[in-house]
């Protein structure tokens, strides 16, 4: 089996963050194991407290992942504090991880920062570079190309800037146009050359987590040896049939189903649909009662 690292928060509510990377990387057949880079207590109508480990125990993490089951590919997330960029800018080069995928959230789709101008310089200097691929959302874009909020206003303009960033970073760009630019298309931008992949809209209001399970999904198919078009292909594919299962849960913008592929699993049969110990008949479970002392 191939295996994947997810380097992000944690979500209470599990929608978003080292939660819904999990589920995502075993939807998408890969083993997943995680790297916590900070507590949060969220749920789908926000989140009221965060708190980031330390980068020593961030460390330690990593190296008793790659020190025993090497990852495949790695998938990096929130990270909003400097010490823990560089922690994990120096583990990923002392073990030559390959597979990087950076989501690097520092703008939220309102616009509304959510990691300082710091953490911001030290994620463009020291962990950038490291990428494989970045998956920006439009307002992240604009700030990894240098422009002024709001500068990519259409489909040229996404282009322009996932150039530039690809240009400055020395590698793949995964620009998400959302529902800000266009329906669901998003711009691959390498080496000079481009695709466009096409989305249809879904109308769902519960997107939360979305640019995590994306990003996951992508680190999956690239462990498994998926070249980074078919990754996001298949990324894209799997993203629209978790939100087109319309799971509908909590007060606020909320989660995706992550297992929408495995519902007709028997092991995840509802209980209204028969939860017999031994349906099939073929159970090693044996019962019995312990004869009196």
């Amino acid at each position: 089996m191939r295996t994947a690292l997810t380097i992000a928060g944690s979500d209470s509510s599990g929608g978003a963050g080292i939660q819904a990377d999990i589920k995502t990387m075993l939807a998408n057949g890969v083993y997943a194991m995680s790297a916590i880079t900070a507590l949060t207590a969220q749920n789908t109508t926000g989140v009221t407290a965060i708190m980031d480990v330390t980068p020593d125990f961030l460390k330690e993490q990593i190296e008793n992942v790659f020190t025993d089951i090497r990852p495949d590919a790695v998938k990096i997330g929130m990270v909003s504090a400097s010490p823990l960029i560089e922690t994990i800018a120096e583990e990923l080069k002392k073990f030559d991880a390959a597979n990087i995928v950076v989501d690097p959230v520092m703008v939220a789709t309102s616009g509304a920062k959510l990691i300082s101008d710091e953490a911001v310089a030290t994620l463009k200097e020291k962990l950038l570079p490291l990428a494989t691929v970045l998956t920006p959302n439009i307002p992240e874009a604009e700030v990894l190309a240098d422009l002024m909020p709001g500068s990519i206003r259409n489909e040229e303009d996404m282009l322009a800037a996932a150039r530039t960033i690809s240009e400055n970073y020395h590698c793949a760009v995964l620009c998400k146009g959302g529902h800000q630019i266009n329906d669901a298309n998003d711009l691959l931008y390498h080496d000079g050359t481009y695709r466009w992949f096409y989305g249809k809209r879904i109308d769902n209001p519960n997107t939360h987590g979305t640019g995590c399970t994306l990003s996951s999904a992508i680190a999956s198919n690239l462990a498994k040896g998926c070249d980074l078009e078919t990754a996001v292909q298949r990324a894209k594919e799997y993203i629209s049939g978790a939100l087109a299962a319309m799971l509908d849960l909590g007060k606020g913008s909320g989660p995706m189903d992550h297992g929408f592929a495995l519902h007709e699993s028997r092991f995840a049969e509802d209980p209204d649909a028969g939860c017999d110990a031994d349906a099939d008949g073929d159970s090693d479970a044996h019962f019995g009662k312990e004869a009196d002392r």
